[in-house]
């Protein structure tokens, strides 16, 4: 902020009692009235909001409502690719099954062949082979993700853990987690 010197002053009639909330709130951030008053004005600006504009609840509960809104949508998302996409691969799956097939005359057609792919040529015939399985890469990616996210959860949980010292008796852990933080955990391992 640039010093008071160079800045011209104005007068606005408020009302006492709103000048008098306003000064208290001045007092309460440590600024002065005019400091107050700018930071107000530039927070409404930046977030594209109005002083007139209604929030139902806190903001702790719309972002809440955000969140289930998310889940919902990620919901629809995974039964759309349940009952959509998985049951197309399953079609073309059984087409290239039926393609390969024997036909009626030929038992001993598939006799002939192997279909899984032997990998490591080199190693001992008593080991067992390997199938490949693929999946769609967007599943595994989200796999990884929920991955990545339960290792920094595990991690942090960890972080938590003290271990108490006692005089008398055996030692014992202490996990230093809230209420909250528990639930969280909770949900999201009951969500996987």
């Amino acid at each position: 902020m640039e010093k008071f010197s160079k800045y011209e002053f104005s007068g606005i009639n408020i009302k006492k009692v709103t000048a008098l909330r306003f000064r208290t709130l001045s007092k309460t951030l440590s600024m002065s009235n005019t400091e107050t008053l700018s930071a107000m004005l530039d927070f409404f600006e930046v977030h594209e909001i109005s002083p007139l504009d209604s929030i139902d609840g806190s903001l702790a509960a719309i972002e809440i409502r955000i969140k289930r809104r998310i889940s919902n949508a990620i919901a629809i998302i995974r039964d759309i690719e349940k009952s959509q996409t998985l049951p197309t691969v399953a079609m073309l799956q059984s087409l290239f099954d039926q393609q390969f097939a024997p036909e009626n005359g030929g038992g001993d057609f598939e006799e002939d062949f192997e279909f899984i792919e032997k990998k490591f040529e080199d190693q001992d015939s008593s080991e067992e082979w390997i199938e490949e399985t693929t999946i769609p890469k967007i599943r595994y990616e989200r796999l990884m993700e929920k991955m990545e996210a339960l290792k920094l959860d595990f991690v942090y949980v960890l972080e938590q853990v003290k271990e108490v010292k006692v005089s008398f008796g055996k030692d014992y852990l202490k996990m230093e987690l809230t209420p909250e933080e528990i639930e969280k955990y909770k949900r999201t391992i009951k969500n996987l």
